[in-house]
């Protein structure tokens, strides 16, 4: 089975037994104040395996089935039987790492909260940004675009949005996901960078 599937199963399932019960919900999310001075360190991994809400749910896990498996397919054609293996890492490490620059800046707050898997999510993204950046990618199932346009205006987007913070999402989990993905990709994979590079100025000097 793919292990974009099982770890979307254990995903939902966790966000489902939570949903009702405040109290868990509580000691599982990503709360930079309590693990400053508690080191409850576990809550950077917890944190991407529980959701706000049901639609909160809904969008990370579509965007991570359509992606995920992509990319599972992509790194067994690269890395063969070990593929896998740094699929599970990219994902887990990227939740993470990701909620690293919040908890730096939040550490002191004890009221900020965030949780889901949009970290873990923008970095799979964004290596498949990397490895097929003429691929299409569409908002909404209507607006359409090579993966690369849809980078760059999801990195503008995301770094507008976390300066501004004022709309409850944690939008620098989302940069630092997708900044993640980037460089986990060309660090793996060092040929990635020249033929992305390669393909976006084909795409470019056909376009214009």
């Amino acid at each position: 089975m793919s292990v974009t599937i099982i770890l979307i199963g254990i995903t939902v399932a966790v966000s489902f037994y939570v949903f009702n019960k405040p109290e868990l919900q509580s000691r599982l999310t990503m709360n930079p104040f309590m693990i400053n001075r508690r080191g409850e360190y576990y809550r950077f991994i917890s944190s991407g395996f529980i959701h706000r809400d049901h639609m909160h749910l809904l969008w990370n896990m579509f965007a991570f089935y359509f992606f995920g498996t992509a990319i599972e397919q992509d790194f067994e054609t690269l890395f063969g039987a070990s593929g896998v293996y740094y699929f599970i890492f990219l994902y887990l490490t990227a939740i993470v790492l990701s909620d690293v620059p919040t908890y730096l800046k939040e550490r002191n707050n004890t009221y900020y909260n965030a949780l889901g898997a949009s970290g873990g999510v923008g970095s799979v993204i964004f290596v498949f940004i990397v490895l097929e950046p003429l691929q299409s990618i569409c908002l909404y199932f209507a607006l359409c675009m090579p993966g690369f346009v849809f980078g760059l205006g999801y990195m503008a987007y995301t770094y507008y949005q976390g300066r501004r913070s004022n709309d409850g999402i944690n939008h620098d989990a989302h940069l630092y996901g997708a900044l993640y993905g980037l460089l986990f990709c060309v660090i793996i994979y060092p040929n990635s960078l020249p033929l992305f590079f390669r393909q976006v100025t084909y795409w470019l000097e056909n376009f214009f």
